[in-house]
């Protein structure tokens, strides 16, 4: 068989993926604990048999067995020695059971660790382990790359990223596994995912694993609305249930193809299966779609606007979209306090910024950190995982220095906004290849080697140059703002007139978006916000569609407010009266807290909730002071502040890295305060033993319910990941703990939480247990005999303090 390109494929018809191979292996001889990869090496014969039942019913595309090959994974086992031959193996296996009759998509799948800040792995270290993998399975012939089961969007774009350092060409396919609150574990949602992964050079974007078919089909349908990429769909076969003691997957094949028809309608061009699936889920897929061909065509989705992102959020500029808002406030330039505290390596400034103007209205932040005395890049790199840890606002990096810039790339968790380019040829040269390699999009700046032009006509001139720079580097014209400048009116009157032309130029000419600083126009001149609004309000209704000012100066934000009521860009005005109905601005985490004390006990609760973990030692310092006893610091200062968090997290105000922030926060104020407290006085709420079950080396989430009991005054005992059952239950008895708490990623190692709690009760050890993981669900909870079962670490601390009878 002669098989055509795969993206030529896709286009032309609906590609049947594989189904599980986890259960197909288990089934066939895998033992508990053991690595499914080496199997590649040991028992290649049942590897091609797994893949040859899936072509027998059907399936275009087959999948290697090498989704645990990268060394993370393989080191767990011994075998990060042979993860060429492991690769290599899985493809060379795949392509002989398919005999060409069918694709060949080589796994990936995650390393088990978080990139910095929320973990702490860099992110060239994380780059690395996927560029060595993807090296391998390249150069053993894969047809394609499939990146499966990903948690955190800031890995999978380093996945992806490292791949196409290796091969501009590959067709890869990105995917994230969401919960059923239609998020990823760390809080992004669909549309940030797509945005995020297309801009980095992704060819088919989906999700895999955690949801069945009507799950995944409605997180699919929000990707839809921000990308025109062909979509994939790999549900798992319904949500696991125990049945005779071991974990199933209870959807039928007639169930699994319920949601085709909708599916094909969103423009998805690949349907397989994950969990549970097996060849007759495949068979029925593929009868399902006979008769059913079509070629791409994906429903309009704002095809020219651009879409930035963040880990938890996006923005849609231009088009029929309100104006952006960008924060100018974090720059250094005339500020002595901030330039001080960035040659000092505190961010204090930032963070405070950052949350006071997503509060105001911002819709984007400016971050600029060029000052003399300072490692540019260094400072670059700080100052993005403080604002990203205190806001959700996909961000603007704004600097001149290439290195500078390609550190806060390598920061951020989405697609950011770089400022700039110009169209000087240097700048062009030295700017674009980041742009394009990181998935930016870019603001043009319309000067070059002789300066800023007089006259609307030379500056669209400089526009066309950088328009054409862009597109020659991969980077779409959807992607490229142009800032025509404006310049002050106090020394060049007739320029602002010549700005406002300019921009209506290079709108109606290049059809390109355009972006200003408006707050320049005023400089040198009186009462300034006057002039600043009411050349805000001319450049809106000339077609601004990106502003760069304070938006914590009220007339500006009146201005921008009431301008997209009678352009049309707010919709029924719902924009206009929620601000002046005093809500806050969606955006930030800085919600008002409830009932916070005006006193220390306040800035304390304060610094948790906003992550401040610089400053909260010499909060806690200044509490000791004022005569505030350890304990009281603790109880009437830290512990409500991240109550207040718990309480935003349940809500959606804020996310998980907000969290562990927070948390990080609060262990910076214990650090402190041991040396005070007299052990009598550290009384804990109770002693928990956490563990991973048996044969399964996940141990992310189990680790993150561990830091926060332990900053919510619990002991905590973690055994760590692959803890045999034995041990549990040895350690359990002699600790005397009140509680048991038990992690599982796998399906294959649900089944051991129910042996561990039968154990458990069999031995006479009175405790609590509780369960969690990305499989487990209340029902199954139930079914075992746990006493508590939580979806996430939050839920998790706050059903064990009541189940302990520690809340009021």
């Amino acid at each position: 068989m002669t098989k055509i390109p795969f993206m030529d494929a896709i286009r032309s018809r609906i590609l049947v993926l594989d189904g599980a191979m986890g259960t197909m292996l288990q089934e066939r001889g895998l033992r508990p604990g053991q690595s499914p990869e080496e199997l590649n090496l040991t028992m290649p014969d049942v590897v091609m048999g797994v893949h040859r039942s899936y072509i027998e019913a059907g399936a275009d595309i087959i999948v290697t067995n090498t989704f645990g090959g990268n060394r993370e994974k393989l080191s767990h086992y011994g075998l990060q020695g042979r993860l060429r031959e492991i690769n290599a193996a899985g493809v060379a296996l795949a392509r002989a059971a398919s005999a060409g009759a069918a694709y060949v998509a080589a796994s990936i799948g995650p390393t088990g660790r978080f990139v910095e800040p929320i973990g702490d792995l860099s992110f060239d270290g994380m780059s690395a382990v996927f560029r060595e993998q993807a090296e391998a399975l390249v150069e053993a012939g894969a047809d394609l790359i499939t990146l499966e089961t990903f948690l955190d969007i800031k890995e999978i774009r380093a996945a992806v990223i490292a791949i196409r350092e290796i091969s501009s060409t590959i067709p890869i396919i990105a995917m994230l596994t969401f919960d059923d609150n239609g998020r990823s574990v760390l809080g992004t949602p669909p549309e940030s995912a797509a945005i995020t992964l297309e801009a980095v050079g992704a060819d088919i974007v989906g999700s895999n694993c955690g949801l069945g078919a009507d799950g995944i089909y409605e997180i699919l349908r929000s990707m839809r609305r921000v990308t025109g990429l062909p979509l994939i769909s790999q549900a798992n076969a319904g949500l696991p249930i125990l049945k005779d003691g071991r974990t199933v997957f209870p959807a039928t094949p007639e169930e699994m193809i319920g949601y085709h028809d909708r599916l094909l309608e969103l423009g998805v061009r690949i349907i397989g299966g994950c969990c549970g699936t097996t060849p007759a889920h495949i068979r029925a897929i593929r009868d399902a779609l006979a008769g059913k061909e079509r070629p791409f065509s994906p429903p309009p989705h704002d095809p020219g606007v651009t879409y930035l992102s963040s880990r938890s959020g996006f923005i849609a500029v231009g088009g029929d979209h309100p104006a952006a808002i960008i924060g100018e406030r974090i720059n250094p330039t005339g500020k002595k306090g901030f330039a001080a505290e960035l040659r000092e390596g505190k961010v204090s400034y930032i963070r405070r910024e950052a949350i006071e103007q997503a509060s105001a209205g911002a819709t984007l932040l400016d971050v600029n950190v060029g000052t003399p005395g300072i490692d540019e890049p260094a400072t670059m790199e700080q100052a993005v995982f403080c604002v990203t840890g205190a806001v959700t606002l996909p961000l603007v990096l704004d600097s001149s220095n290439p290195e500078a810039l390609e550190r806060g790339l390598k920061a951020v968790d989405g697609k950011p906004l770089v400022n700039s380019v110009s169209g000087e040829e240097k700048s062009l040269e030295r700017i674009l290849p980041l742009v394009k390699k990181y998935g930016a999009a870019i603001i043009g700046l319309t000067l070059n080697e002789q300066g800023i032009p007089e006259t609307a006509e030379a500056r669209a001139a400089v526009a066309a140059r950088i328009l054409e720079a862009a597109t020659a580097a991969g980077i779409p014209a959807r992607d490229i703002l142009i800032d025509c400048l404006t310049l002050t009116v106090s020394a060049e009157q007739k320029q602002a007139a010549e700005t406002l032309k300019a921009l209506r130029t290079v709108k109606g000419a290049l059809g390109l978006k355009t972006v200003l600083g408006v707050s320049n126009i005023s400089f040198g001149l009186p009462c300034r916000p006057l002039i600043s609004s009411t050349f805000f309000a001319m450049a809106l209704e000339a077609g601004l569609d990106a502003a760069i000012i304070n938006p914590k100066e009220q007339a500006m934000m009146d201005v921008w407010r009431s301008a997209m009521v009678l352009l049309q860009k707010d919709p029924r005005a719902a924009g206009y009266i929620e601000a002046y109905r005093d809500k806050p601005a969606e955006g930030s985490r800085q919600e008002p807290a409830a009932d916070l004390p005006r006193d220390i006990r306040g800035l304390l609760a304060r610094a948790v909730i906003d992550g401040d973990r610089d400053n909260v030692a010499a909060l806690v310092e200044q509490a000791l002071k004022e005569g505030l006893t350890p304990l009281q610091v603790s109880n009437e200062g830290l512990l409500p502040g991240l109550e207040e968090v718990g309480r935003r997290f349940e809500k959606s105000l804020c996310f998980l890295p907000q969290v562990m922030l927070s948390g990080e926060t609060m262990q910076a104020a214990f650090d402190r305060l041991k040396g005070e407290m007299q052990a009598d006085s550290m009384v804990s709420l109770g002693k928990i033993l956490m563990a991973t079950v048996e044969g399964d080396i996940h141990d992310i989430g189990k680790n993150i319910v561990c830091t926060l009991l332990e900053n919510h005054g619990f002991e905590v005992i973690d055994l760590g990941k692959n803890v045999p059952t034995d041990r549990i239950i040895a350690e359990a008895g002699e600790r005397k703990v009140d509680a048991v708490g038990l992690s599982a990623l796998m399906t294959t190692t649900m089944a051991e939480m129910e042996n561990v709690i039968r154990r458990l009760k069999e031995a006479g050890i009175k405790t609590l247990t509780m369960v969690g993981g990305a499989v487990v669900t209340e029902d199954y909870a139930h079914e075992i005999g746990a006493d508590l079962y939580a979806r996430d670490a939050m839920e998790a601390v706050a059903r064990v303090k009541k189940l302990l009878g520690k809340t009021p």
